[in-house]
Order: structure tokens, then sequence, then C-alpha cells
């Protein structure tokens, strides 16, 4: 909203207004309304929070010191959602597409989360919001984000094709605009089309595309490609939503983990959407993506500004409420960028956490099945409670994935060039 105000300013000759033009400033002020916001609001509501007697039950997992944790206040992920919020409405171009695509992921989310908080809180019920429900309002929010990558007419990628490959024919249907030198003469030609590819790491100028998958359809195959897109976005999201949501189990673990992944998210957007950056590394250029930095800057604010409260021992846990909505907007923000494929790299620490409740519990019920008594790989799952079962420190704990967490955000980053 400030965006526009401003800019209706600086239509009005009035000096200075022009700053707001500049993503990197509405990115560095978004950050720190965004870390404002959770500190005082976050305050406010750890005491509300209090008052009303709202915390959080822990199970008796054998783990030394865990109990001192029963009655923390929970849905602290409210502060999170707030914090992202407020600074994007305020410093972004609420009319661009991938910003309504992830304020619509942060509300959607945050509602669904907030149910299962509420159930678990007030209505008294250990369960929470049953998991089929979890996965269906995920799935729906995955069908919506892909059907919008698909058909909307504003969500393209914009190729570069130097002037001898444009034939003349193409020129005079006027399916790629030119783009001359300082000479006044044609330097290349670029074209605005609609694509389901995205960047493969680690291979220079490869590209994977989606409709490639249903390509034994026949001549037709890529009015098809909708169904292996939308399918893999809403894959995704719930993997990378519910791996957000395992790794929340000690103070401090998904929100420093998120800030991490969210600020190498914020740098691969900023590039994407820059014309020069893409070209030379030889990325996608997606126009007007370089808006969602703006996002990122708030994501990244939030999840610090709630560390102040969340690091050990926790004043307040973000619940569901915020797991899994920092999850989901982590998943969508990868694959609105076409960085999905580097999900695994970035996101490592979700991945393993997922990973061990998969083999923890595939590998109980194999052994249960052929020997009658269930054996486990880990002492505990997911990994985080396996080190804490072995005597580790929550906090060093909490450190060390920190590391991984941001050694994986430079290998991500170094993609672009190790290619």
């Amino acid at each position: 909203m400030l965006y526009y105000f401003f800019q209706y300013l600086e239509e009005l000759n009035i000096p200075g207004m022009g700053v707001f033009q500049y993503i990197s400033f509405r990115t560095a002020a978004a950050t720190i309304l965004s870390l404002l916001i959770s500190l005082v609001f976050g305050k406010s509501l750890i005491k509300w929070l209090q008052s009303k007697q709202i915390g959080e039950t822990i199970r008796n997992l054998g783990i030394k010191d865990e109990q001192k944790k029963a009655g923390t206040p929970t849905m602290g992920g409210l502060i999170i959602i707030a914090a992202i919020i407020i600074p994007t409405i305020l410093f972004a171009r609420i009319t661009n597409i991938y910003i309504v695509m992830m304020l619509c992921t942060t509300l959607w989310l945050g509602l669904i989360g907030f149910s299962d908080d509420y159930i678990k809180v007030f209505k008294k019920n250990k369960e929470g919001l049953s998991g089929r429900y979890k996965v269906l309002g995920q799935l729906i929010l995955g069908i919506a984000i892909g059907a919008t990558m698909f058909w909307h007419p504003s969500i393209v990628t914009r190729d570069r094709v130097p002037a001898e490959n444009v034939t003349e024919q193409v020129i005079n249907d006027n399916a790629y605009e030119a783009v001359m030198d300082k000479d006044g003469e044609v330097d290349y030609y670029v074209k605005d089309e609609k694509s389901v590819k995205t960047n493969v790491p680690f291979l220079k100028g490869a590209e994977f595309d989606y409709a490639k998958i249903v390509g034994l359809a026949g001549d037709n195959y890529t009015k098809y490609a909708w169904i292996p897109f939308i399918l893999i976005i809403a894959i995704v999201l719930i993997a990378v939503s519910n791996g957000a949501n395992l790794t929340d189990g000690m103070d401090g673990l998904a929100a420093g983990s998120s800030a991490i992944i969210g600020v190498t998210l914020g740098l691969l957007s900023y590039l994407s959407g820059s014309f020069i950056f893409a070209n030379y590394l030889n990325i996608f250029y997606i126009p007007h993506l370089g808006e969602l930095a703006i996002f990122a800057g708030a994501f990244v604010g939030a999840c610090i500004g709630f560390l102040w409260y969340n690091v050990y021992p926790a004043q307040v846990f973000m619940g569901d409420t915020g797991s899994l909505t920092i999850g989901g907007i982590i998943a969508v923000f990868a694959i609105v960028i076409r960085k999905e494929l580097l999900i695994p790299i970035l996101c490592g620490i979700f991945l393993i956490e997922n990973l061990s409740v998969i083999i923890q519990v595939s590998y109980f019920k194999y052994t249960k099945a052929r020997t009658g008594e269930g054996k486990r790989v880990f002492l505990m799952s997911p990994l985080h409670h396996h080190y804490q079962k072995k005597g580790i420190p929550e906090p060093k704990i909490v450190a060390r994935f920190w590391i991984v967490g941001i050694l994986l955000a430079i290998v991500t980053l170094a993609t672009l060039k190790l290619r």
C-alpha cells in the first residue's frame, strides 16, 4: 500500500519519494518492520496466552528435562503470520500475482495450523485436527497454486534469443520483442511464454519440462501438461510443510532453519527477477518476480523475531499454526521461482527429519512382521530426538542443525555457478 502512496508522491515531484521504487529498500524496510512486529506483538501475545493458560501438553518421551516445557504457551505462529502479512501489504506491490499467491498461502496454511492448535488447546483433544484433513487442506492449496501458475496470464518466463536465430517471419508475426544495443541495432530478441519448465541444478543450461512426463499422449501432449505439473506442486507442498512440522520439536530449531532458507530463497528470487543477473547466471528470467524479495524479507524478519522468544528455554512455541505455515511458504516460494529441484538440498534439514520418521516406522513394521518384535534404527525419531536420547544438550543440537542448514544454503547458492 505504501508503494502506491509514495509512487503518487513521486509523481508530484516530491524529492526522495523515488526510493520506494527500489526493491532492495523495500525489502530492508519489510525486514525491519517484521522484526519490530515480532518483538512487540510477540510479548503481548505471550502475556495473553499465559493469562488464558494456553499451554503446550508435553508427551512423556523419556527425555531429560522435557516435562519442564509443559505449560509453555503455544500458537505462537500467530506472531510469525502477523509479522509476515503486515510488512508485505505495506511495502510490496499487492497487485503482483506472486505476492497474492504467497499471502494466500500464508493465510490458508495458518488457518489449517490454527485449527489444529485450537482443537488441541481449547477442545482438549491431544490428536488435534485429523491428519487427513491437514493433507486435504494442503492438497487444495497445491492445486490452487499449480492452476494459477499454469493458467494465469501474468506468470511467464522470458527467453532471450540471439538475433541471428530469429526468422523474419517470426519478427513479422510480432512473436518476439527486439532489444537494441547502444548503436540502435538489434542485439537480441525476447519472448514471454507460458511454460512448465524448471531449472535443473548442476547442469549448465539444463531445463526439465514437466510436459514431457505426459509426452506419450501424442503430439498434443502439452495440453495435458497441467496434470503432472499440479500433482508435483501438491506433493512438494505437502512434503515440505509436514517436514517443517516435524522439525518443530526443539526450541528455535524450526524458526532458525527457516530463516536461513528464507534468506537463500530471497536472494534467488531477486536474481531470477533481474534480467541482467538471470542472463549472466543462465537461469530463468521471470518478469515481476523480484517483488518476492520483499515477502522473503518479511518472512526472515518474522522468523528471527520469533526466535527472540523461542530460543532455549522457549517462552512460546509456534505450534502447527507456525510450523505448517512456514513449511508451506518455503515450498510455494521455491516452486514459483522455479527452484523446486533445489529443495532436497536447501531444505535438507526438513528432508532428513522426514526421512528419519519414515525409516523408523517402516523398519519397525518390517521387523515386527518378520520376527514378531519391532526394532528401531534410531533411538527416537524425528532425528533431533535421537541426539537428545544420546544425551546431547538441546541448545547444542539446535546450533549444529543451524550450521548444517547454513552449509546447505551455501551449496544451494553455489549451484548457480557449479554447472
